[in-house]
C-alpha cells in the first residue's frame, strides 16, 4: 500500500517529505472539488487535490451517476412487458441483476478514471490519502508538507442515520449500500420520500420487489411545488409502490430476515415489516475529519460551515463549498461554487444565483423545478399568473408513450418575469434547462412563448404553458 501511494505521488529530489508549493490545495476530489481545481488550472494557477477515497466523490461512485445507470436500466426493463402498446413482443423479459450491476460500474470506473485523466491533463498534482489542514497555508498528506495560498474544503456529505435504525449494511442501508445490493430483496421499506428514497423505490419495484416509502411530511418530495408532489404520488401509486405519508418511524426489531418497523400516524400506531430497510431521510456535511473546530473555522448547530458571500470561512485564505455549505446538496450547486471560488481566487468576480438552481427527482415520470413555487409566492404576497399545459396534449409525448404530467409556469403578475417554471413528465429534467436560461437572463413569460420550438418536440409543453401564463392563450388547450 505504502509503494502503491508512493509511486503516485509527486517527488522532490527523491526524498518522499515533499514541501510543495501551491496557490490553491482543494481538498476532495468530488464534482465541486475537481471542478474547482480544473477551473484553478485553467487560470494558471499551481493546485493540488487531496482525495482518501476515489477521485469524482459520492456523486461519481456512489450517488447521481450509479443510480442513473440502474434506473436507465430497469426503466427499460419495466417498458417491456406483455400487452405493452408499442407493439413489441418480449414476454420472456428477464432481469440480469448482476449485468445490470456490472454495467453500472463499468460506467462509474469510466468516469472516475475520466476525472484523473483530466487532473493530470491540467497538471494538477493529485494526492491520495488523507489531508491533515493545519493552517490555511499547510496542509499535510502523509510524508507530503503541501505550502499553499488558499485551501477550498470540498469534503461532500454523508448519509443521515436515525440513531434507533443505525446502518449494518445488510437490514438497514444507506443509498450507498443500496446501489451495490449483492441480490434483489423480495421487499423494501424506504425510509424517506425525497429524491433519493423515491428513485430507489422506483429501480426496486420495477424488478420485482415490494416498495412501501414512509414519509413524515404530509407529501413526498415536499419541496417541490405541490401539484407534481400529488401527481406523482399518483402516477408511482400506480407503478405498485406503496406510501404512508404523515407517519414517522418510532422503533424497530430485527427477526432473522426481516426487520419490523413501529409507525405512528397521529395518535395511531401501526407496524411495517420488510425483508429490508432504506433510510434516505437525507446528508449530512462531511466535516468530521478536518479538524475545523481546531483551525477555528465557524459552524452552524447543523454541522454547515459558515461562509460569506465569496464562500469564504471565518478564517481568511479557507473555503467551503458543495455538501459543506447551506444549500440544496447538488452536484451541480457544487460544481458552481468551485467554479466560483477558483475565479474569484484568482481574481476574477463571479455571480452566482442560488434562487435559480434546477432541481429533478429522476422518477417515471421526472420532476423538476426552479425558482419558487405557487405556494412561497403566495407566502411572500408576490401577485402572480399561472399558465399549466399537460403532456396529454402533446404529440410527442403521445408517440413517446408517457403523457402523464405538466408543464407549469409562473410569472409576475405586472411584469410577465418568469417566477417559477416546475415540470413532471418525460425529460424533465433536460426541459428544465431552457427554464433556467431564460430565468438568468430574467426573461419572461411571452419570451419563452413567442420563439419557435421544433416540432414535434416535448419542449413545445414549456412554450405552450408560457403562452398561457402570459395571457396569450396555449394553442393546444
Amino acid at each position: 500500500m505504502q509503494d502503491q501511494r508512493a509511486a503516485s505521488t509527486p517527488r522532490l529530489n527523491g526524498n518522499w517529505t515533499a514541501f510543495m508549493k501551491y496557490d490553491l490545495v482543494v481538498i476532495g476530489a468530488g464534482p465541486g472539488g475537481y471542478v474547482c481545481a480544473l477551473r484553478a488550472a485553467q487560470l494558471g494557477l499551481k493546485v493540488a487535490v487531496v482525495e482518501k477515497k476515489k477521485a469524482g466523490g459520492t456523486c461519481l461512485n456512489v450517488g447521481c451517476i450509479p443510480s442513473k445507470a440502474l434506473l436507465d436500466s430497469t426503466e427499460i426493463f419495466s417498458e417491456i412487458s406483455p400487452g405493452n402498446e408499442h407493439g413489441i413482443e418480449a414476454n420472456q423479459a428477464s432481469i440480469n441483476w448482476s449485468t445490470l450491476q456490472s454495467r453500472r460500474e463499468k460506467i462509474v470506473q469510466q468516469l472516475t478514471g475520466g476525472v484523473e485523466f483530466l487532473l493530470k491533463k491540467a497538471k494538477i498534482d493529485y494526492y491520495p490519502g488523507f489531508a491533515d489542514v493545519k493552517s490555511c497555508h499547510t496542509v499535510i498528506v502523509g510524508r507530503n508538507n503541501l505550502a499553499t495560498k488558499n485551501v477550498v474544503l470540498a469534503t461532500g456529505s454523508t448519509p443521515i442515520e436515525i440513531p434507533f435504525l443505525p446502518f449494518d449494511g445488510k437490514q438497514v442501508i444507506s443509498s450507498t449500500e443500496a446501489l451495490d445490493q449483492p441480490d434483489i430483496p423480495n421487499s423494501l421499506i424506504v425510509v424517506g420520500g425525497g429524491y433519493i428514497g423515491l428513485e430507489m423505490a422506483s429501480v426496486y419495484s420495477r424488478i420485482g420487489t415490494e416498495v412501501t416509502v414512509i414519509e413524515m411530511m404530509d407529501r413526498i418530495v415536499p419541496l417541490m411545488d405541490i401539484d407534481i408532489s400529488k401527481q406523482l404520488q399518483k402516477s408511482l401509486k400506480k407503478q405498485g409502490i406503496k406510501f404512508k405519508t404523515s407517519t414517522k418511524v418510532t422503533g424497530c426489531k430485527k427477526i432473522k430476515n426481516k426487520i419490523i418497523l413501529n409507525l405512528e400516524k397521529g395518535k395511531k400506531t401501526s407496524t411495517q415489516e420488510a425483508s429490508q430497510v432504506l433510510v434516505a431521510v437525507g446528508r449530512r456535511p462531511n466535516a468530521g475529519g478536518i479538524n475545523l473546530n481546531a483551525l477555528g473555522v465557524n459552524m452552524d448547530n447543523r454541522g454547515f460551515v459558515s461562509v460569506n458571500q465569496n464562500l469564504e470561512t471565518s478564517i481568511a485564505g479557507i473555503y467551503a463549498i458543495g455538501d459543506l455549505v447551506p444549500g440544496p446538496m447538488l452536484a451541480h450547486k457544487a460544481s458552481e461554487e468551485g467554479v466560483v471560488v477558483a475565479e474569484r481566487i484568482a481574481g476574477k468576480q463571479t455571480v452566482f444565483d442560488y434562487s435559480l438552481i434546477p432541481s429533478v427527482v429522476y422518477t417515471h415520470p421526472e420532476g423538476a423545478s426552479i425558482g419558487r413555487t405557487a405556494d412561497e409566492l403566495k407566502e411572500a404576497n408576490v401577485e402572480f399568473k399561472t399558465g399549466m399545459f399537460p403532456f396529454s396534449a402533446s404529440g410527442r409525448a403521445m408517440a413517446i408513450g408517457c403523457t402523464e404530467g405538466f408543464v407549469k409556469v409562473l410569472a409576475d403578475l405586472k411584469t410577465d418575469k418568469v417566477l417559477g417554471v416546475h415540470i413532471l413528465g418525460p425529460k424533465a429534467s433536460e426541459l428544465i434547462s431552457e427554464a433556467a436560461m431564460v430565468m438568468g437572463f430574467c426573461g419572461t413569460a411571452e419570451d419563452i412563448g413567442v420563439f419557435i420550438h421544433a416540432h414535434p418536440t416535448l419542449s413545445e409543453a414549456l412554450k405552450e404553458a408560457a403562452l398561457e401564463a402570459s395571457g396569450h392563450g396555449a394553442i393546444h388547450t
